[in-house]
This record gives C-alpha cells, sequence and structure tokens, in this order.
C-alpha cells in the first residue's frame, strides 16, 4: 500500500465539473491517489503523511492560462507601467515616462507597456512629441494594452529611420496627419521600431521567465500557453526556455506556441530539429501561431460590417493566399494551428483556410486547431468550428476591461455577442480561458467573474445570454485549458490517476456572490505535489 504524502481535508475540493465535490484529496509521488469521502480518504494516511487543513477554505484543479505570453510578461514587468488602473490622465503617463527617463542613459530606450487611450482623459492616443518632450533625450516606444498600436517619439522615429514619407509595410500602417507622423504605428509595421531596441540577453530572457512564472503561481495558475515564443528575441527564447526547464526556473508547466508569422521563428525551429509534440509534461513545442488580423480596441481586427464613425472595417496581416499558404504548411508539418482572429470577417477567413487545408493525406480531425481571442463570431461560424473540431481560446478578461470600448467601436448589438461562452459549452466545445498578459490582468478570478455576470469595469452588461456558472468558469480554466494540450488525461482534474496540480483558494468562490469572486486569492499552489507558491508558509 502506497501513503499518502499529503492529505488535503477540512473544506470543499472541486473534482471537475462532471465530477463534482469531494471532502478529502490524497496525493502520493506527485499524482492524485483518491479523493472522496473525508474518512475514506483518509485511510491512505501514514506516519510521514502532511495534512493541510482547508479550514474551510476550497480546493480547485490548479489554474492553465491558455494562451498568454510568458516570457514578454515577465519583461514588461520591467517597463513604465501605464495599465488603465494605474493611469487615466496623459499628465500621468508623461509623468511616468519622464521619471523613466530621468533614470535611463541618455540615447537608451525607455519602453512602456499598458496604455489604453479610451481610457485616459484626452480619450486619444499620446503624440509623438509629446512622448519627445518627456523624453527629450532617449527614444520612446509605449504599446497600446492589446499590443496592437503603440506610439513612438520622433528620436525613435529618427533611430528606425522611419519619416513622413516612409511606405506603409504590409499588414501594419504609420498614421498621418496633414502628411506628418503622428506616431501611432499599428500592428506589423510596429515591427520596423522594435528592430532597433536591443533585445534582452540570455540572462535577462531566463529571469524573466522565472519572473512570469513565479507570478503566475502566486495566483494559483500551474500551466500556461506561451502563446507566441521568439516575438522578441528570436531563437534565443527557445534556449531561454531549456535553461529555465534545466535548471528548475520555470515555476508553471509550458505549452509553447511558436511565433510562424513570416518574421517569426517557425523555420528556424524546424531547420533545428524542433518538432510537433517534443517535450514533456514541465516543456512542450505544440502549436504555432499566426495572425490573421488586429484588435477592435485598436480598429484593426477585420470586421465584416464597418466600425461605428469611420467607415473601416479592419485590416488582415497578409493577403488571403499568403494566409492561407502559411496555414497549411503548419498544417502539414503537423502543427497545431493557433491562429489569431478577432474579427467575424478574420474568423471566417481562419475556419475557411483550415477547412482547405484538411485533406486524406493530412486530415484535421483529432488535431484540435485554435482560433485565439475568437471573440465577434458570424453566422453558421460555431457550426462550422463543431465539425471540424476547431477550439475557441477565448478571454473573456477583454470584456471586463474593454467592454464599453467595444460598443463604441462596433455598436451594443455587436458587443453583447463577444465571447459566447454560453454558445459554445451547449454547442460541446471546449473554450479554454486566457488572459492575453501582458495585455490584460492575469488575475483569474476577475476573469471567472467576468465569465459569470458579463459585467465590463464600468458596471455595463453585455450578452447576459452568454453568461455561464462559476464551475463552467472553472472548467474552462482547467480542464478545457489541458483538453487544448493534449493533456487532459494527466491534467486539469483532481481525481485518481491525475498530476497534483492544485490551487487552494481562501475562500469558497462557489459558494460568494459572483460581485465578491474578484477579491479571491490563492494562498498555496501545488504543482505535481511540490509547493510553486505559499503565502502563509502552511508547508513550513
Amino acid at each position: 500500500m502506497s501513503y499518502a504524502d499529503i492529505l488535503i481535508e477540512g473544506g470543499r475540493i472541486f473534482r471537475g465539473l462532471h465530477d463534482g465535490f469531494a471532502e478529502a484529496v490524497a496525493i502520493h509521488d506527485g499524482r492524485v491517489i483518491a479523493s472522496g469521502k473525508r474518512h475514506v480518504v483518509r485511510e491512505l494516511a501514514g506516519p510521514h503523511t502532511r495534512r493541510i487543513d482547508l479550514g474551510g477554505r476550497i480546493a480547485v484543479p490548479g489554474f492553465n492560462d491558455s494562451h498568454q505570453h510568458l516570457l514578454p510578461l515577465g519583461v514588461t514587468m520591467g517597463q513604465v507601467n501605464l495599465r488603465a488602473e494605474a493611469v487615466t490622465t496623459l499628465d500621468e503617463m508623461l509623468s511616468r515616462i519622464r521619471a523613466a527617463a530621468q533614470g535611463t542613459a541618455k540615447g537608451a530606450w525607455v519602453l512602456g507597456r499598458g496604455y489604453d487611450h479610451t481610457e485616459l482623459d484626452i480619450r486619444r492616443h499620446p503624440t509623438a512629441d509629446e512622448l519627445q518632450a518627456a523624453a527629450p533625450n532617449n527614444p520612446v516606444f509605449i504599446t497600446r494594452t492589446c499590443g496592437h498600436v503603440g506610439v513612438a517619439n520622433r528620436a525613435a522615429f529618427q533611430l528606425a529611420d522611419i519619416g513622413h514619407n516612409t511606405p506603409d509595410p504590409e499588414g501594419g500602417a504609420f498614421e498621418r496627419q496633414g502628411g506628418q507622423l503622428t506616431g501611432l504605428v499599428l500592428e506589423r509595421a510596429m515591427r520596423r521600431i522594435r528592430d532597433h531596441i536591443p533585445g534582452p540577453d540570455a540572462a535577462a530572457l531566463v529571469a524573466a521567465i522565472e519572473r512570469a512564472g513565479t507570478h503566475m503561481a502566486s495566483q494559483g495558475f500551474t500551466a500556461v500557453m506561451d502563446a507566441n515564443v521568439g516575438m522578441i528575441a528570436g531563437m534565443a527564447e527557445i534556449e531561454a526556455y531549456r535553461v529555465a526547464h534545466d535548471s528548475a526556473r520555470l515555476p508553471v508547466r509550458a505549452w509553447l506556441c511558436l511565433a510562424g508569422n513570416p518574421e517569426g521563428i517557425a523555420d528556424a525551429a524546424w531547420e533545428a530539429g524542433i518538432r510537433p509534440m517534443q517535450g514533456n509534461d514541465m516543456m512542450r513545442f505544440g502549436a504555432m501561431k499566426v495572425f490573421c488580423d488586429g484588435s477592435v480596441g485598436g480598429r484593426t481586427a477585420a470586421l465584416s460590417v464597418p466600425y461605428e464613425n469611420d467607415g473601416g472595417t479592419g485590416m488582415y496581416m497578409f493577403p488571403e493566399p499568403v494566409f492561407r499558404g502559411l496555414l497549411a504548411k503548419y498544417h502539414r508539418q503537423g502543427w497545431q494551428l493557433a491562429i489569431h482572429a478577432i474579427g467575424d470577417a478574420a474568423i471566417g477567413l481562419t475556419i475557411a483556410a483550415m477547412e482547405e487545408a484538411d485533406s486524406a493525406e493530412f486530415p484535421i480531425a483529432a488535431r484540435r486547431h485554435r482560433i485565439e481571442h475568437c471573440e465577434f463570431l458570424g453566422a453558421g461560424q460555431t457550426d462550422r468550428m463543431v465539425a471540424r473540431g476547431i477550439v475557441p481560446v477565448p478571454q473573456a478578461i477583454f470584456l471586463h476591461e474593454f467592454g464599453d470600448n467595444y460598443v463604441t467601436a462596433i455598436g451594443r448589438a455587436r458587443a453583447q455577442a463577444n465571447n459566447p461562452l454560453r454558445t459554445w459549452l451547449d454547442a460541446g466545445l471546449h473554450p479554454a480561458a486566457g488572459s492575453d498578459a501582458p495585455v490584460s490582468t492575469t488575475d483569474p478570478f476577475i476573469n471567472i467573474a467576468t465569465m459569470v455576470t458579463r459585467r465590463t469595469n464600468h458596471g455595463t452588461i453585455l450578452g447576459a445570454s452568454e453568461a455561464i456558472t462559476v464551475a463552467e468558469a472553472v472548467h474552462s480554466y482547467t480542464w478545457c485549458g489541458a483538453y487544448t494540450q493534449f493533456a487532459e488525461d494527466r491534467r486539469g482534474r483532481l481525481v485518481p490517476g491525475q498530476l497534483a496540480d492544485i490551487a487552494i483558494l481562501d475562500r469558497d468562490i462557489f459558494s460568494l456572490p459572483p460581485q465578491d469572486i474578484p477579491a479571491t486569492r490563492a494562498d498555496l499552489t501545488l504543482r505535481g505535489g511540490r509547493v510553486t507558491f505559499d503565502r502563509h508558509n502552511e508547508m513550513g
């Protein structure tokens, strides 16, 4: 008989959407060996079993952020914080940039992340001249919260050799007024700026992975998907992940999705011998990322009906034949496709390209191709996803942070349809929750509350009929994430045989009024039975 290494009792244990609650769970050798009635599970306790008393708290499967950018999150933690909860005025934004510049060597870059122009008092993007005045001796580039547009100062444009006559690149643009650059840079045009920003060195990349992973563990996460590996430092990111893994500096399990745009690392990784599903339960190469369109907040998501007030319909990142060719190539290579598509036109093109890639030689069945974000679907698109087993990977947190901006950008009727979780679950799809951090907060409890209430941060209710239950929201954040990573046989539930990936929360979110869920915190996180976060030093 194998005695339990750890016994958790004294509160409810959520085993999974279809498994209900248990009174206790026993762990041995990194896996769950029993979960059920307390008196039964207690029989597995031995003289050396460590006991965790929940004291009325609740344990759930470890959270899985199914779409975020772990390494970039760690990098941006060291940049100027411009997120809306910290910066609501242009003066505050410029003050933060000015302070950062004063602490930075002359000529060195000042970088910021997270501003939302719709939340600023000026209700517009800052300009190149405003950033230049705040940091006259430094190139500056700040990225909007969505990550699809940014603003450069005059020094940055000069370093990148970009002038008012510089042509727009394919899939991007430099905004101009009166023939002059305003500072706003959209989509793939940002590459022209970023190519001149010195990247982190090898040690800094590993530190960023560890920093962000530790942060995720502190919120109850045991797994993430890094959704565009190679976007900052190319193939050096692969090596950084390998070093982090081999030196035990990877706090969370990582499903690595490679940057597949032409400027990404897809070809270099293939030439280096990297193949789909290589790796282990701590780090695995799984998917290939391609962008189809942009974001609604940046008005670059591709829509079939124009945006309100400006008549535009967004933009595609590539001409249609190029996009279809990329998806077909990566499908034939065996990668899971992870395609960024937000607008209904982009989602339609993505589904069509996946359907086209399906063949007797390279069938799509069981490939679990993904549509990342998948926010604003058109008629019949859910049915087509069901038919091909295509998985939506939504971020309900977008509704919370950007929902009111959606109403302004596309009107209330279309904004209501954002993130149709109820529709997807009822159709038999497995929507896997994520944050898209550093785009949005990684806080799982705000995200869960949003799935349940459909309430924005300004109190607007959008699409109440698409609300789901707390149990379904946790299911989306656990089992569904494991499903997208072909790991549902090992992770996402607290039943015998599953890895002991567990988050202990400071309150029972299943018994709380939904509006109180965001105040929840993780007290203890176990990954494979090992402590990765211990708020109160319960495990000594």
